[in-house]
């Protein structure tokens, strides 16, 4: 297999160079189109990156998926998931974030470039309060870069294309049970769609 090992020899292979727009779109804050953008998105993708590697970790609510605190700041709330805290291990050792915004029906992507810090500040996690509940931690962001991403990727993938979705996926019961000996995955998905229920926030 032959490797790219220089960044000369990766430029000449693209040799293409970016168009303006590509570079120009780029800035340090949230223009009022990208807030609204951002506000509409219930979806994203955390990416950080710390000591034992790097994760990308999904990231979704019933509304929108971040708070604009400001111009310059995201607050992303952390719901109850699987206490592995990949994610906010990362940021404790290594403040770098990066952030992908779906929204469904969408073509483009937001993408957000930055630093984060975790909060357990009361007057932080209580601006997130669902029915009597509150994330332990925020994650907030400060942004370095954000730029609406080319639609190529969504348009030739057909993300949104309806009755494409595929229904012989493994369940996560049935990938569990592969990687652990003697774990009940058949138990597991019968008794998740419940557990969910009472498990959300």
């Amino acid at each position: 297999m032959r490797i790219v090992e220089s960044i000369e020899a990766l430029e000449a292979l693209y040799d293409r160079r970016p168009s303006g727009a590509a570079l120009d779109k780029v800035t340090d804050r949230l223009m009022p189109a990208q807030a609204r953008w951002i506000a509409a998105s219930r979806f994203c993708v955390l990416s950080t990156v710390g000591p034992e590697g790097t994760d990308a970790s999904p990231r979704g609510d019933d509304g929108p998926v971040v708070q604009i605190a400001d111009e310059r700041t995201l607050l992303l709330p952390d719901w109850r998931g699987n206490n592995r805290m990949d994610s906010l291990r990362n940021i404790v050792h290594d403040g770098r974030v990066s952030l992908m915004f779906l929204v469904p029906g969408a073509t483009g992507v937001m993408r957000v470039n930055g630093r984060a810090v975790v909060s357990d500040d009361p007057d932080m996690t209580g601006r997130f309060a669902h029915e009597g509940k509150h994330p332990r931690s925020v994650i907030v962001v400060t942004v370095a870069e954000i730029y609406p991403q080319c639609a190529r990727a969504v348009m030739r993938s057909g993300l949104w294309t309806p009755g494409d979705e595929s229904t012989e996926l493994p369940s996560v019961g049935e990938m569990v049970a592969e990687a652990m000996a003697g774990f009940d995955g058949d138990a597991y998905d019968r008794e998740w769609p419940e557990r969910a229920k009472t498990s959300m926030w």
